[in-house]
């Protein structure tokens, strides 16, 4: 008897069925589970470009619906015509409360990762000196480049942190900086205690 013939008397391997059938398995699996993945993703970006970030209110204010905030559309620029050291956004903020702005009596000013909240390069507006700063288009043009934050360096308290919306960056600046600028913010929930301490003995802000 030939080997052929051996063969075919013999039949396939021993095993063989068993590795095509995991083979086609293992490749019915990976193409289900990718098409899965690929619809989760799809679903997702659908979800994220039916929330817009910024919404103007039309008085004034533009909400961020992501980090439930409302922002003043317009910054201390635009109310001095100059820069303001961080005492004098204290008092700004102050004013606006005063006169309860957009109906509201808790602007203050932000956090730095509430300022970078609103940077992105992305965007583009332009400030007071005609060049390009990477906030929301819906923001007043003309405006300050960089904003002073309420954060103040721990035991050097004459120093805070600003805010640039040209580079993205924050820096410790002296308080009696004169070349700075104020954008203003309220939480559009809950009110939060943000202020230190030390600061609470007092609402206006002594040099």
């Amino acid at each position: 008897m030939s080997d052929e013939e051996l063969k075919e008397e013999q039949g396939p391997e021993e095993g063989g069925e068993d590795v095509l059938d995991q083979e086609n398995e293992e490749l019915n699996t990976e193409w289900l589970g990718e098409e899965e993945w690929g619809d989760e993703e799809d679903e997702e970006e659908v979800i994220e470009e039916d929330v817009p970030t910024f919404v103007d209110n039309g008085d004034g204010t533009i909400s961020d619906t992501r980090n439930n905030l409302m922002w003043a559309k317009s910054d201390s620029y635009a109310e001095f015509k100059y820069g303001i050291n961080w005492f004098e956004a204290q008092d700004y903020c102050e004013s606006l409360n005063e006169k309860e702005f957009a109906g509201f009596d808790d602007w203050r000013l932000c956090s730095t990762e509430e300022a970078k909240s609103m940077f992105s390069f992305t965007m583009s507006n332009t400030d007071k000196d005609g060049a390009e700063i990477h906030v929301d288009e819906l923001f007043e043009e003309g405006g300050g480049h960089n904003t002073w934050t309420y954060m103040e360096k721990p035991d050097y308290h004459q120093y805070a942190e600003l805010f640039s919306y040209v580079t993205g960056n924050e820096m410790w600046q002296h308080k009696d900086n004169e070349y700075s600028h104020a954008r203003l913010v309220r939480d559009a929930g809950d009110r939060e205690d943000y202020e230190p301490e030390w600061r609470k003995d007092t609402k206006k802000f002594e040099r």
